[in-house]
């Protein structure tokens, strides 16, 4: 059973407990994707990649029936150069215990899964872990269906299990949970610029505004 927090400071996530799994953003995907703009999902899927790594955090990438449905995306690829995509026959990646066994090596208890699509690769392994014991977040807006219908079934789904949707910007603020935690400023920081949106280009401009001001002070 799982008795995950549903409020209060430990329900929020650390990159110290969390573990994320990236499951199937590939090209045969992507061309049945029809939930979403695909390039937001590239961008979004890409965008939490790289906060994870900025934070440390462990991330598992995982394909299925790779010489078929395509490489894992350039992007995503290029963000873990060094790490080859665990390849899968089983639609749940949660079946294939590989997966399982990178997730359990880290010794988290707190996972994050994004993928495509929402309503197959993202919802059944996501509800099997959550039986299993993990608290199991759901990264939405880095995850898309066959249709709108499709992936807002298969989270409504994946709510009454017990599962946690959450977007990559929630994901990443919670990690950071603290401006004085310097260290991990400026690679969030960049990931803003590149991927945020309106968030990067109001970012940008305020530190623009701190820099004009220093310069006026010295």
């Amino acid at each position: 059973m799982n008795t995950a927090a549903k409020s209060g400071l430990q329900a929020l996530l650390t990159p110290e407990e969390s573990v994320v799994v990236l499951i199937d953003h590939q090209a045969f995907q992507f061309a049945n994707l029809h939930s979403h703009d695909p390039s937001m999902i590239v961008n979004n899927a890409i965008a939490l990649a790289e906060s994870a790594k900025v934070f440390d955090v462990p991330t598992i990438l995982t394909t299925v029936l790779e010489e078929r449905g395509g490489h894992l995306i350039k992007g995503l690829q290029d963000v873990f150069p060094e790490q080859k995509p665990i390849d899968r026959t089983f639609i749940n990646a949660w079946q294939d215990e590989r997966v399982v066994d990178a997730v359990k090596a880290t010794g988290r208890k707190k996972l994050i899964i994004a993928g495509l699509w929402t309503e197959i690769c993202v919802a059944m392994p996501a509800i099997q872990a959550l039986g299993e014991g993990f608290e199991v977040f759901v990264v939405t807006d880095a995850s898309g269906g066959a249709s709108k219908e499709a992936h807002d079934m298969a989270v409504q789904r994946m709510v009454q299990a017990g599962v946690v949707p959450i977007t990559w910007l929630a994901v990443q603020g919670e990690w950071q949970r603290d401006w004085a935690r310097e260290k991990t400023v400026p690679g969030i920081s960049e990931v803003l610029f590149q991927h945020g949106g309106g968030v990067g280009v109001a970012l940008n401009w305020e530190m623009q505004l701190l820099a004009a001001r220093a310069g006026s002070d010295a």
